[in-house]
């Protein structure tokens, strides 16, 4: 994996955790709007909206330099409209950079031909 790619993959991982805080904060926010005088909605929808805008701009720009199949490209799009999807976006994003350093580390020693 080049450095670009594993830049671009980095700020999807970074930008993940926010944007499914701030939905659900904006959830919380919309139901306290309906039940009490509290009314966050106004705020917590910009801050969620400018989140997930920053989500898609990433997660295309990581699919257009990690080669992503459409399956794999689709998941992190749907993860990033469920309310807790970019907690395990995040994850998943993780543990497939983690792989890759390990590969390439093997590649480096010549313990694989990957």
């Amino acid at each position: 994996m080049d450095i670009k790619t594993a830049t671009a993959i980095r700020r999807l991982r970074l930008v993940s955790a926010p944007e499914a805080v701030s939905f659900i904060v904006l959830l919380v926010c919309s139901v306290l709007k309906r039940t009490t005088d509290f009314n966050a909605v106004p705020v917590m929808g910009a801050i969620h909206g400018v989140l997930f805008v920053l989500y898609v701009l990433f997660w295309a720009d990581a699919w257009n330099r990690a080669k992503w199949s459409p399956g794999t490209a689709a998941l992190y799009f749907v993860l990033s409209v469920l309310p807790t999807g970019g907690f395990f976006a995040e994850r998943k994003l993780r543990r497939e950079a983690e792989a890759a350093v390990i590969a390439a580390r093997a590649r480096k020693e010549g313990v694989v031909n990957a």
